[in-house]
């Protein structure tokens, strides 16, 4: 029962927050458009990169974004419903069999790879 109440609770503060956030899985390559604060001035920053991780927890969840830069790996871990995101871009959809997709942190090159998905949706 305090489990019914506390799922509640989670669902309306997502309901509260009605942020657009668009459907993306593991494996979809993502641009999120993020604020940074330097000093007096803000501005936005978009850090794209692959999805290898969600975390699904109402108002908590997070994904894990991975990128190439300067040929080093960089992950970061965004809160998805946070204030400082301004948008999230879905770029290409990646077809994957698992939901972490950890592996990628030891393949480089070319074997780092993902496959985009073929929407038979979009086709018709």
């Amino acid at each position: 029962m305090t489990k019914k109440i506390i799922q509640d609770l989670k669902a309306e503060q997502v309901a509260k927050l009605n942020k657009k956030i668009p459907e993306f899985t593991t494996g979809d390559t993502v641009c999120v458009v993020c604020k940074i604060v330097e000093e007096k001035n803000t501005r936005n920053q978009a850090y794209e990169g692959v999805c290898i991780a969600r975390h699904n927890a109402g108002a908590a969840s997070t994904f894990t974004v991975r990128k190439i830069s300067f040929g080093e790996g960089v992950e970061r871990v965004f809160p998805l419903y946070s204030p400082n995101i301004v948008e999230i871009k879905v770029v290409r959809r990646g077809k994957v069999r698992r939901s972490k997709l950890y592996y990628l942190r030891a393949l480089f090159g070319k074997k780092a790879r993902i496959a985009e998905k073929k929407d038979t949706k979009a086709a018709e």
